[in-house]
């Protein structure tokens, strides 16, 4: 249940961080949550595979804003299309 909790909270903080970066204003707080969720497994599997691992907590949300930015950069790309 701790670690859910953690997921959920480096989730909702690399949401927020990637919509300050991408200066979208964020999608809301459920939005963010979702969008840093997702991003926190998009940065891990692209971490993982060129062999950088996060550590600690900093790593962690580092990993899952980069991922989170990609996906944003994709969502954009796809709504322009």
């Amino acid at each position: 249940m701790e670690n859910l909790l953690w997921f959920l909270i480096i989730g909702l903080v690399a949401g927020w961080l990637a919509g300050t970066l991408m200066k979208g204003g964020g999608f809301g707080l459920v939005g963010d949550l979702i969008v840093g969720i997702v991003g926190a497994v998009i940065g891990g599997v692209l971490f993982g595979a060129i062999g950088i691992g996060g550590g600690g907590l900093l790593g962690a949300i580092l990993m899952a804003t980069v991922g989170a930015v990609i996906l944003i950069l994709c969502l954009r790309m796809l709504k322009r299309a």
